[in-house]
């Protein structure tokens, strides 16, 4: 039973309770006994109860910074395959496989199409090559999901965190 307990995560707020990441409670732990952070209690029963010889803690699920947050440097990932199959988890954008996958540039460069990251989808070899050099729209495909531009991690932490919670509810 301990051992499942150290397995599980607490969401870390920002100073101004903005979701940034997500730890696990033996870093939560430390952040708490250190005074780096306080609980946050939002439903007043998700807590963790950890015991040692001498103490026992209750860790909650979300913990709130009491210092400020140094954030690290980011910068929008250049546009290359690595980075582009990995915004469209590694699955084609047409047919939704996850084989054989390919880069396709949804307006093709000889018809004026750029390497941007609002232009270029992760496609397997067959819709790639059943798209040639057209259109999706020409070529009879629809997209899955609309390309965009990589959001920062803490941004985009902070939103799979509300649409979870918002599902919960």
């Amino acid at each position: 039973m301990a051992t499942q307990i150290l397995k599980q995560s607490v969401v870390v707020f920002s100073k101004n309770y903005l979701p940034i990441n997500q730890i696990n409670i033996k870093r939560a732990i430390i952040l708490l006994v250190t005074g780096k952070a306080e609980p946050l209690d939002f439903d007043n029963s998700h807590t963790f109860i950890i015991r040692s010889p001498s103490t026992i803690m209750r860790v909650p699920q979300q913990i709130r910074l009491t210092v400020n947050h140094v954030e690290r440097s980011w910068r929008v990932p250049a546009v290359n395959r690595r980075e582009i199959l990995r915004r469209d988890k590694h699955t084609c954008q047409y047919c939704g496989s996850t084989k054989r996958l390919t880069i396709d540039h949804i307006i093709p460069r000889s018809k004026g199409g750029n390497n941007s990251w609002d232009n270029v989808v992760t496609a397997c070899e067959h819709c790639n090559s059943h798209k040639g050099d057209r259109t999706p729209l020409q070529a009879g495909l629809t997209l899955r999901s609309k390309p965009k531009t990589p959001l920062h991690p803490i941004v985009a932490f902070a939103e799979q965190f509300w649409r979870a919670r918002h599902q919960c509810h």
